[in-house]
């Protein structure tokens, strides 16, 4: 065996998602983090890899994050040509002239201005953290906000981006570091100059990451379309595998739920496409979620790889007949399902979890060290097996805000020290497929479940999950009966099944239960009751009266604020 193939392959999997964040009646975003999460973590990923030549890694991206991200940078590309209004009501803030005058609509930009980790991006700031403060105070006391004048704002809004600015663009834009020399009393010229920026960013993702592809630096990965729970549609008992005691919804099974599972496949596959210009090899189904249906589907459309979470791998082994104690490289390994060409790789939970949770309060180099030195104890504890690959997987953005300086350190170092290392190599999946060597290992067993905890238990078997099911299932249901009985044209049917895919999207059913963070789930709530009424009036019908209610109210506050889940 050569030296090269000695070494043990690491696998980093960045998964970069938002859900569609657009308002259904074509009224703007309801959100504003797709294009924050671009100028910081999306241009900051793609600049640690074309910083580091000899780094490797994977970057898996959902279809309606591409698509936001290309409607940003053509509005404001139309902004800057024809002064066409923003619809995001942040952006559109920024970029100007004016600026709200009643006192709620002052309020409310004064809150959406201070939501931001308030240790890394806003109290690192010195004037940034001031103006929030002033901002708390007057919008505590009745009618505060309509004191605070036009400057005031203006200068919120402008530290606020640029708080969120990448350190990438921070350390090399000369206009940034104008802005933040002048500290305050910005123009309406630096407005719009810091919003050409953030739109020169955007522009700027996809070409990168396609850059980066065509280098043979990144594998590109994709999701289903609008990043639904493919499992879940397949077969809502699934459910059961992982836990068979679950409580699940009134519906027995999503109507038609493989016609749909293809739908996003194929329209997924397609948006790639678009974007990068190539079919990808892989596929990270939204949240690591999988069956055996699932991996049977993903293989006939034409899918190479996929990936998940370990709990999934461990309780597939454990009915398998393969029980404890589990062979020390068991998650180190690429398996097949029986019968089946598509290999599937597991996430090493420890090592992603302590990226996640834990390095962020370390030193860069000492969290670096802790890694590699975990790696290294890997590598002499599998070596001589075959087939060895430890799959890192984790989100591509929302850990980041919680590191110094956007993780700028620890990621530099990670990416530098593991590229040099003599018994590491950073790899891609595909570069594991390309070994003939050696031989997937098989499995015969795939237990339903997820990267959180192994099963489906964050987006089904609570009551407020359960329910939204229950209307995602009446809204297909009167679906399936238009299409039956109008047979719309061609072109109305796509506008109906692509506002049914974003109801379908997983992100929805995430944030409903009592463990999350009340705003948040405010949010998420409405919004997935909007994108519903919407399907109902775009095919002529009077949404059903329930969804003028609540139904999904917030009261925790999980690890990082609710954006990530610990395994």
């Amino acid at each position: 065996m050569s030296a090269e193939a000695e070494r043990l392959r690491v696998v980093l999997c960045w998964h970069m998602h938002q859900p569609d964040y657009r308002d259904p009646d074509g009224l703007g975003y309801h959100l504003p983090w797709v294009y924050l999460h671009g100028i910081k973590d999306y241009v900051d990923m793609a600049a640690h890899l074309e910083a580091v030549p000899g780094a490797r890694a994977v970057v898996n991206f959902v279809p309606v994050l591409l698509e936001q991200i290309d409607d940003y940078a053509r509005q404001i590309k139309a902004w800057q040509q024809n002064g066409r209004r923003i619809s995001d009501p942040l952006l559109a803030a920024l970029a100007g002239p004016g600026l709200p005058l009643e006192a709620e609509a002052r309020r409310a930009l004064i809150h959406a201005c201070s939501r931001a980790n308030r240790k890394h991006l806003i109290n690192r700031f010195p004037e940034f953290s001031r103006l929030v403060e002033i901002g708390e105070w007057m919008c505590r006391h009745d009618e505060g906000a309509r004191y605070l004048n036009d400057g005031f704002l203006a200068d919120l809004l402008v530290w606020y981006h640029l708080a969120w600015l990448g350190e990438s663009i921070r350390e090399n834009d000369l206009r940034v570091a104008s802005l933040q020399a002048k500290a305050g009393g910005f123009t309406h010229a630096d407005r719009a100059e810091l919003v050409a920026l953030i739109g020169e960013q955007m522009a700027s993702l996809v070409p990168r990451y396609r850059a980066l592809a065509g280098r043979g630096q990144v594998e590109l990965s994709v999701t289903p379309y609008a990043h639904p729970i493919v499992p879940l549609l397949l077969d809502i008992q699934s459910a059961r595998e992982a836990i068979p005691e679950v409580d699940l919804p009134t519906l027995r099974c999503y109507p038609g739920g493989e016609a749909r599972a293809r739908w996003h496949i194929r329209a997924g596959l397609d948006s790639f496409e678009r974007y990068f210009g190539f079919q990808p090899a892989g596929c990270w189904p939204a949240e690591g979620a999988v069956c055996e249906a699932t991996l049977r589907l993903l293989e006939e459309e034409g899918f190479r790889w996929l990936a998940s979470g370990q709990q999934v791998l461990c309780n597939s082994l454990m009915v398998s007949g393969r029980g404890a104690p589990l062979p020390k490289d068991w998650v180190y390994q690429r398996y097949r399902l029986e019968d089946s060409q598509l290999s599937c790789f597991f996430r090493d939970d420890g090592l992603s979890d302590l990226i996640g949770f834990t390095y962020g309060s370390w030193h860069a180099d000492d969290a670096v060290a802790n890694l590699i030195a975990h790696l290294e104890n890997l590598d002499q504890s599998t070596r001589g097996m075959e087939n060895r690959v430890v799959a890192i997987i984790m989100d591509g953005e929302n850990a980041w805000e919680y590191y110094p300086h956007n993780a700028h350190f620890f990621l530099s170092a990670l990416y530098q020290r593991l590229s040099e290392h003599p018994r590491l190599q950073l790899s891609r999946f595909a570069d594991c497929l390309d070994d003939t060597a050696a031989r997937p290992t098989s499995l015969s067993r795939l237990v339903a479940g997820s990267w959180v905890y192994g099963t489906l238990s964050t987006w089904i078997g609570d009551p407020d999950k359960n329910r939204a099911w229950d209307m995602l299932g009446e809204a297909k249901m009167a679906f399936d009966r238009m299409v039956a009985t109008q047979q719309p044209p061609a072109e109305i049917l796509a506008q109906w099944e692509r506002q049914l895919a974003i109801c379908e999207g997983s992100d929805w059913f995430w944030w409903f239960g009592a463990y999350n963070p009340s705003e948040t789930v405010s949010d998420f709530e409405a919004l997935f009751r909007s994108q519903l009424r919407h399907l109902y009036h775009l095919m002529g019908l009077e949404p059903p009266e329930y969804l003028s209610a609540v139904f999904a109210r917030g009261s925790g506050a999980p690890a990082l604020g609710g954006v990530m889940r610990k395994n």
